[in-house]
């Protein structure tokens, strides 16, 4: 099949390379609006560069892969869809959740499919997660602890646009979880701090973060999170129930150092960038979203699914910054 890519910075890069390696896919279509990015992936691989999104469209692509600013998104989304064109767009929708309802409402009733990129979903360990909790082997459960922690801060321009730590870094754990135990999160209770980067904390951000979320089952979920974690990029989850319990992440690339006496584990290098921890599950990520333009599946991460973390995200920082309990339905009518 024939792919537009719209967008070649360091994520839109990576997936032009992933795309062109699925055998499912022929050619390349990319635009991008420095035209040495596009220049330069279409040295690299082969594609056609078009001047502009609509060119893209024009071109005969069965589908597209977002990648551009996340101030584009909705008008990409939505211009791919109006044209026809089966739709994969980094999260998030939109830069602000009223932007993404909008994104929302004008999808009703449309029949071109649109998945969203929360590329934990297809992480191996998260998959193997999600089917023992729906199975029911761990029995029902009690308590889930999902971490990540990025081996250092983004550049300060990245900080003051990313809408803080909890939309920019967090949304990934709080999509994990909801995935893996099939269960909406009702309240949230927030924490943060500052002990890093100062520009983090000029940007009315934190560095470093908790919060409980509290599911609509009883289970406690807790999230921790820090943009400083010298030893690598540190993702896990952990999941408990009444039967048993399963960790991902235990594996020998793990950014921790045992210090108990005569333990080896982990032994690998620790992995230190998030391309590197889930280069597999991007590629199982795009590989879905050529079984989705083929019609073959239905779109396996919803504008929808993105939302719900999106609202969580929005409830924990509000919670952050007024130190209090906070509802999901109170953000959602916010």
């Amino acid at each position: 099949m024939r792919i537009g890519i719209l967008g070649l910075g360091r994520i839109g890069a990576f997936h032009a390379e992933t795309l062109a390696g699925l055998d499912s896919v022929g050619s390349l279509v990319v635009a991008d609006p420095f035209a040495d990015a596009a220049k330069a992936a279409a040295e690299r691989f082969g594609a056609e560069v078009a001047d502009s999104p609509e060119a893209v469209f024009a071109a005969g692509v069965d589908g597209v892969v977002i990648a551009a600013a996340t101030d584009a998104h909705p008008d990409l989304i939505l211009a791919a869809v109006e044209a026809g064109v089966p739709v994969f767009c980094e999260k998030p929708v939109a830069r602000t959740m009223a932007e993404g309802v909008e994104v929302l409402k004008a999808l009703a009733g449309r029949d071109v499919p649109v998945q969203i990129g929360y590329q934990r979903r297809f992480d191996t360990g998260f998959a193997a997660a999600r089917a023992a909790v729906r199975s029911g082997e761990l029995g029902p459960l009690h308590t889930v602890r999902s971490t990540t922690l990025d081996p250092a801060p983004p550049p300060a321009a990245y900080v003051a646009a990313s809408g803080g730590i909890f939309r920019d870094c967090s949304v990934h754990d709080f999509d994990s979880i909801r995935w893996v135990t099939g269960r909406e999160v009702g309240e949230v209770y927030a924490v943060g701090g500052n002990r890093g980067a100062d520009y983090i904390r000029e940007a009315g951000d934190a560095d470093t973060t908790g919060a409980v979320l509290t599911l609509d089952d009883g289970t406690v979920a807790v999230v921790s999170n820090s943009r400083h974690n010298a030893r690598g990029y540190d993702v896990r989850m952990e999941i408990h129930g009444f039967d048993d319990s399963i960790a991902v992440g235990l594996e020998d690339r793990l950014p921790l150092r045992s210090v108990e006496p005569g333990v080896t584990f982990p032994a690998g290098t620790p992995h230190d960038f998030f391309m590197d921890r889930f280069t597999a599950a991007y590629r199982a990520e795009l590989t879905a979203f050529t079984e989705v333009v083929a019609g073959a599946r239905p779109s396996p991460c919803t504008v929808e699914d993105a939302l719900e973390a999106g609202w969580i995200a929005e409830a924990c920082t509000l919670s952050l910054h007024e130190h209090r309990p906070v509802t999901i339905a109170e953000v959602r009518r916010g």
